[in-house]
């Protein structure tokens, strides 16, 4: 049974284990964004818990003003604040689960979760970029592939995923 609730600050350690199994180096967030995460973002800032309070995986991001439509690379850094009133857009900057708990529906949990979240605060749509292989499992949770995103971060070729609330 996996719950779902908002990050706390000792939650820190199991969420860069985490990100560290998920993405490269070159694509992971350090420890210092990921305070500031917590820090800043935190009513955007969902983790899902097993059974023992041990975390299986989280999604963050910003809710932004509404002419973001897609994720931008500046919205990774360490200063962006969350859109405090109703309405904008929500971002996902990073959703990842433990590969222990794969295949359990987690994934697919966190997003249900978040599109809750963003719903309540009244937001247009959600976005984020994400890399080829991972644009399925976006589209099975109805986001539409919008194509390529102008991200050079870390290198890769992100795509463009929105969905509308």
């Amino acid at each position: 049974m996996t719950k779902i609730d908002i990050v706390h600050p000792q939650d820190l350690a199991a969420i860069l284990r985490i990100e560290r199994l998920g993405f490269n180096k070159a694509e992971a967030g350090t420890a210092e964004q990921y305070q500031a995460r917590i820090n800043q973002l935190a009513d955007t800032f969902l983790v899902a818990r097993d059974e023992y309070d041990r975390i299986a995986g989280f999604i963050v991001g910003p809710a932004v003003d509404q002419q973001f439509e897609y994720i931008e690379d500046w919205m990774y850094e360490a200063d962006v604040q969350n859109r405090q009133q109703p309405g904008g857009n929500q971002t996902i900057q990073t959703i990842a689960v433990d590969p222990v708990y794969r295949g359990q529906g987690i994934g697919s949990q966190l997003l249900s979760a978040f599109e809750d979240l963003a719903i309540q605060n009244q937001r247009h749509h959600i976005a984020l970029t994400c890399l080829i292989d991972r644009v399925p499992f976006y589209e099975k949770n109805g986001y539409v592939n919008r194509g390529i995103a102008a991200s050079e971060h870390a290198g890769e070729i992100w795509y463009n995923m929105t969905k509308l609330l």
